[in-house]
């Protein structure tokens, strides 16, 4: 029997030229293997470039961004609370996912922010590009073809499926977990070559790090152990699966259970989890058939790709896209088993892509989707795996003018798909311009999809169209009435047009809906002090509260309301744990100063005035009555001329000098420093606007400030502004 013969009978198929799975490529398939990686990095960058000026925000970038203070808050501590919050993380509802914020936090520091999202989409893009070159490096790992693992590889960089994972500050956990998964997998197929503990270790730690990023990296190991049936040929028959091959899997696989309970356990207390067969949960043979034709057929046609695949409604096979679904899988699955007559690759391939993307594919429910681009991001390896057999196979497959056609036809092919898929990258990202144009593309795909018409009526609430905004809750409520947070963002948008009444009947239908919900009560609670009905309102601040001790705005709104009606020593408390609760509220400093002033704890006013300035450098008002206790408090642990000239000076920088009140501060400030002539010029300067401004009153008030520091008891006329 011949030897190719003895590995046919055994499963054991050659796969073109050099299969032999060498650990080290020659220097001849090093060289080319390097060119073609610093190709594919330049067309991966180039495709995906435009990202970099993208300013879309997507679902919960709230979460993991725009409204999470510890990722605004970079340092030690912030890194410290990611860590160790494991089953209930505090900031963002769902999973452990430290090291994703952690690099989120990282990104802020470095100039990331609401409205200026390049150096996160940067990070990502990086990420996205490092991802391709391991893909790159595997595939040629586990094949020995450096030109089949390349053309794969590129078509994996340009794919318009992995577009937002980059373009999507929230979705850095994807490409993230799948950074380390490669590495891990890359280490596996290393040490399956040469053993070595370092390397194993290597494997594992990486692992690690990829289930520290985004759970779904969980199945691994599984994956793993596909690999080694094909095409590591560690497993030819049952009696394979002991020994070392299992042996080894089972630090993997603990690790794995640990990363499960974890994540099951932070999903049900953080967020939304429905187990099979309870109540709301779709038929799983149904979802399972659907998803499994949907992602082949988006990874084969990448057009109309959203962020948002709503469920089919019904979800039966009287709808088009399950019963496709369901005879699409009767087809598949008999045709990957015949296929086996032939070769493991495509039954190997798939089973590799179902493991992985299992996780998401709906048997636990924790999203309101059918289906998402980036849950295939790492399970495509599977796809890929077959591909690269095919075209390894078909790169040898002829002889003489044949071969070079041949490789020709294969060149020019997968050039063609490369392109094709570029432009569908360059055109999708071109939906994610902002963050209208997002969901009004998402809105065109589902019209009466619930979260892309909340999230649109919400981005046209910030821009003030409340009108346009208003249409779209409404067509959210008709199409999820079970939702609170529909009928609060209506009552909002009224809101904000003037409509109290009718505000304050969508916040109550909203409370029907969820009675312990904080924020309806907080938001009623405006509502009712807006039509001047005090007890109503500190009634609703105080429910906001009973629900959520930590709700900042209710703590200071309600402290408001108590200052107001001269309940002074509550209202600090009140003011005291909005800003105990998030420090960078600037409104809570500015007031819990100006009370602390009127009782006469200046030292304490000076704290928070300075407080409200860090966070809000702009905010004048609060700059001069700094500069105004530092000039001429009788505290001399207070008193600081220079201090008061700075802050007076900053006030008038931001008022472009045209207040006549915050220039009077500042020549009271010149006055206690002892520079008389800026004072008596900036005097002057005040009183010249006071008058140009009608008024008589602060005109007087700053010549009579201004006595202390002229003999005469007023300021000297220069003579440039003498009367002829």
């Amino acid at each position: 029997m011949s030897e190719r013969q003895h590995k046919k009978k055994h499963g054991q198929e050659p796969v073109a030229g050099a299969l032999s799975l060498v650990v080290c490529p020659s220097p001849h398939d090093l060289s080319v293997l390097m060119a073609c990686v610093a190709g594919i990095m330049v067309v991966v960058l180039w495709v995906h470039w435009p990202a970099l000026s993208t300013q879309a925000l997507s679902f919960d970038d709230s979460e993991y961004m725009t409204q999470n203070r510890l990722v605004q808050q970079p340092g030690w501590g912030s890194a410290r609370r990611f860590l160790s919050e494991v089953l209930e993380p505090s900031t963002v509802h769902g999973y452990y996912q430290p090291l994703t914020m952690i690099t989120l936090m990282l990104d802020y520091a470095a100039g990331g922010r609401p409205d200026q999202l390049r150096p996160f989409h940067r990070t990502s893009l990086l990420l996205h590009v490092a991802n391709t070159v391991l893909v790159v490096v595997l595939l040629y790992q586990l094949f020995g073809h450096a030109l089949a693992a390349a053309a794969v590889g590129l078509l994996f960089g340009v794919h318009p499926m992995t577009v937002e994972t980059i373009v999507w500050v929230g979705e850095r956990k994807t490409v993230l977990a799948a950074f380390f998964a490669l590495l891990s997998l890359v280490a596996y197929v290393r040490y399956t070559r040469s053993g070595g503990w370092m390397v194993y270790g290597m494997c594992l730690g990486a692992f690690v790090l990829a289930l520290m990023s985004k759970p779904t990296a969980t199945p691994l190991a599984a994956c793993m152990l596909l690999l080694d049936c094909w095409p590591l040929r560690r497993v030819n028959r049952w009696s394979d699966l002991k020994g070392r091959v299992v042996l080894e899997k089972i630090p993997l696989l603990i690790i794995a259970l640990i990363s499960a309970y974890i994540t099951y356990e932070s999903q049900k207390r953080t967020a939304v989890t429905v187990l099979p067969g309870a109540s709301g949960h779709k038929p799983l043979l149904l979802v399972l058939c659907h998803n499994i034709v949907f992602y082949l057929w988006h990874v084969v046609w990448p057009v109309n790709l959203s962020s948002h695949y709503p469920p089919p409604y019904p979800m039966n096979l009287r709808d088009g896209n399950v019963l496709a679904g369901v005879i699409g899988t009767a087809l598949l699955i008999p045709l990957l088993l015949v296929s086996l007559r032939w070769t493991r690759a495509f039954l190997v391939g798939w089973l590799y892509f179902f493991v992985a993307i299992f996780p998401t594919l709906g048997v636990i429910g924790f999203t309101n989707v059918i289906a998402a681009d980036k849950f295939a991001y790492l399970p495509s390896i599977g796809l890929m795996l077959p591909m690269v057999y095919v075209l390894s196979k078909a790169w040898g497959a002829s002889r003489g003018l044949n071969l070079t056609l041949s490789r020709a036809g294969i060149v020019g092919t997968v050039a063609i798909a490369a392109v094709l898929l570029g432009f569908g990258t360059r055109a999708y990202l071109a939906k994610w311009t902002d963050t209208e144009t997002l969901f009004r593309y998402m809105v065109s795909r589902s019209p009466q999809a619930a979260a892309p018409n909340i999230y649109l009526g919400l981005t046209l609430h910030r821009q003030g169209k409340y009108d346009e905004a208003i249409a779209y809750h409404r067509t959210a409520i008709e199409a999820a009435p079970a939702y609170h947070g529909s009928y609060f963002n209506l009552g909002n948008s009224l809101m904000a047009k003037g409509e109290v009444d009718d505000a304050i009947g969508w916040y109550k239908r909203a409370l029907n809906v969820k009675a312990d919900f904080a924020d309806g009560h907080n938001n009623l609670g405006n509502a009712w002090l807006h039509k001047g009905d005090r007890a109503a309102a500190k009634k609703h601040y105080l429910e906001a509260i009973d629900i959520d001790s930590d709700f900042a705005d209710a703590h200071y709104n309600l402290a408001n309301v108590l200052r107001d009606e001269g309940r002074t020593e509550e209202a600090i408390w009140h003011y005291q744990e909005t800003v105990r609760i998030n420090p960078d509220e600037a409104r809570a400093h500015k007031n819990l100063g100006i009370v602390l002033a009127r009782q006469g704890d200046i030292v304490g006013a000076v704290y928070h005035y300075c407080e409200a300035l860090r966070c809000r450098p702009d905010w004048w008002a609060v700059a001069n009555s700094l500069a105004w206790i530092y000039a001429t408090s009788a505290d001399l642990r207070l008193q600081d001329p220079v201090e008061a000239i700075r802050w007076a000076q900053h006030a008038a920088r931001f008022t472009g000098r045209q207040r006549p009140e915050v220039l009077g501060t500042l020549a009271v400030a010149y006055g206690e420093g002892g520079q008389r002539q800026l004072a008596r010029q900036t005097a002057e300067e005040a009183i010249q606007l006071a008058i140009r401004l009608g008024r008589p009153q602060l005109v007087d008030d700053i010549r009579a400030r201004m006595g202390k520091y002229f003999p005469g008891g007023s300021i000297p006329a220069s003579p440039a502004r003498q009367s002829p």
